[in-house]
């Protein structure tokens, strides 16, 4: 291991080594404070320019949502769960990134990733393109007039390689705006399109993208946008595709480049030689790829972290270097069911994929950003003592752990909870509704009378729905800030609060792109 990689992996070994007690000793807090900063005070930024980036996303991963996965994660592995830190919270550059769109205060996927990868603030709903187009503009002239340059066309227009991996479908905003421009990010397939629309769908934009030679590497959910109508889906028989226009996109994607491959499950995808593959497809879902809670209990779908190492391999084979955007999208939809669990699960989820990549990366040569598009109504309260399970309710130090704390109406109360969202149940004597099914938007749910009496429910259960304060069919996204996390070439950067477009600027000046 070079020099330039022990500022990664170092630190988190040096804390849990020095608090791994349940009470520290109070010298032992101070030599660690003492030891972190000293740590600090030696590094330097990485010299030279980037010849990789690779982007980072945590759809709706805000502050709270970091703070309570390192938690989790902590604990999982037998600790109290609060000293623990994420892969990417050892990155020597962190900042505040504004999250706020060209129209409102608190912002969706579209104009939030439209602002990383092209530099412009843009409206909600638009992908890639500026604010002077009209959302649902049908015209193509119009939308393309509008767009905007992204950091992967700039890449493929350089010779880099370039690669999009998610856990949505691969055609969802945060993905698509690396590759895709269009006036409407529900238009994912050309069935989405109103009648007379004549701009291009987006899953068929990244089959006729123009830059470089097109995009390498592609892994993700929503192979239904990429099948015809009647083409019967690969895993579930009933199921067709839901094109319209006759063009098999899949197809397309194996037979117009050599040695290009196209993937549908875990056995093909690890089964890909990234030696002799120049082009892989994998598209893993008919739509969002599984939670990783449920992932691991089924095995028929690949990681994000196995995600991210196989797009390493393939492209980094380009002397020129790549652009690799990888996000943990399904976060994002935890939140918006209102189950923290299945949110947290794949948090630590993408901290194991950066995990990977750090691993696998030159840290001399390669800038590694971790963010957020936006946040999300979470919240963490209550004064529960150290170690208390952060999915549970809260105990306050000196109590039992059955001891839990009670509100005004004395019930008791979990950690974690929301400001909106379906977890409003109502009468005290049910338990908050549970899915077994989660998708982007949960089923609808009926506004109760009052709190439910948590005393003898599990609320570790995967299914447990946390409480919301107002009743809201899905929970919204929060307006707050959220961080940067930085490592690498152009990582100094990144400082202070910045406006979520400069991430964009950080990574073209990182590649010396002028």
């Amino acid at each position: 291991m070079n020099s330039r990689r022990l500022f990664v992996v170092l630190p988190v070994a040096l804390l849990s080594a020095s608090l791994c007690a349940a009470d520290p000793a109070p010298d032992e807090w101070y030599n660690a404070g003492a030891a972190a900063v000293a740590r600090n005070a030696r590094l330097q930024p990485v010299s030279g320019r980037a010849k990789n980036v690779i982007l980072f996303v945590g759809d709706g991963m805000g502050i709270t949502t970091v703070t309570a996965a390192r938690i989790l994660d902590g604990q999982r592995k037998g600790g109290s769960g609060e000293d623990n830190a994420l892969a990417f919270e050892v990155f020597p550059n962190v900042a505040l990134s504004k999250t706020y769109s060209a129209n409102q205060q608190t912002s969706d996927s579209a104009p939030t990733m439209t602002a990383m990868v092209t530099g412009v603030k843009t409206d909600d709903g638009l992908i890639s393109v500026n604010s002077r187009v009209p959302r649902k503009e049908p015209r193509a002239e119009v939308v393309r007039s509008g767009s905007l340059r992204t950091i992967l066309e700039w890449a493929e227009d350089r010779g880099l390689s370039t690669g999009v991996v998610t856990t949505t479908r691969v055609t969802h905003a945060t993905p698509a705006a690396c590759y895709a421009h269009a006036s409407e990010r529900d238009w994912e397939g050309d069935a989405d399109l109103p009648v007379g629309t004549t701009a291009p769908d987006i899953a068929r934009q990244l089959l006729d993208f123009e830059h470089g030679n097109g995009i390498e590497v592609v892994l993700g959910g929503g192979r239904a946008k990429f099948y015809t109508a009647d083409e019967t889906d690969p895993e579930y028989d009933k199921r067709k595709g839901t094109r319209r226009d006759g063009r098999s996109l899949w197809r397309e994607w194996v037979d117009g480049k050599p040695r290009a491959a196209y993937v549908w499950n875990k056995a093909q995808f690890d089964a890909v030689d990234t030696s002799t593959t120049d082009r892989l497809l994998g598209l893993f879902e008919p739509s969002h790829m599984k939670f990783e809670l449920d992932r691991v209990k089924t095995g028929d779908e690949p990681s994000l972290s196995e995600m991210t190492q196989k797009a390493i391999a393939i492209l980094a084979r380009n002397a020129k270097g790549y652009f690799l955007m990888i996000e943990g999208g399904r976060i994002d939809h935890g939140h918006h069911a209102g189950n923290a669990q299945r949110a947290l699960t794949d948090t630590i989820a993408l901290s194991e994929a950066v995990r990977r990549a750090t691993e696998l990366v030159d840290p001399k040569e390669t800038l590694i950003i971790v963010t957020a598009d936006h946040s999300h109504v979470f919240t963490m309260a209550g004064y529960p003592k150290r170690g208390n399970p952060i999915l549970g309710k809260v105990v306050h130090p000196g109590h039992a752990d059955t001891d839990y704390a009670q509100d005004l109406l004395g019930l008791p109360y979990t950690t974690l909870g929301y400001a909106n969202g379906p977890g409003y149940t109502g009468a005290s004597d049910k338990q908050p509704a549970g899915t077994k099914r989660f998708e982007h938007m949960p089923a609808k749910t009926e506004p109760g009378s009052g709190r439910p009496n948590l005393s003898a429910i599990d609320t570790s259960d995967p299914d447990f729905l946390q409480e919301s304060a107002i009743p809201m069919q899905s929970e919204t996204h929060g307006g707050e800030d959220v961080a940067i996390y930085a490592t690498g070439p152009g990582a100094h950067l990144v400082r202070g609060v910045m406006e979520q477009n400069a991430i964009f600027h950080v990574m073209r000046e990182a590649y010396g792109w002028k």
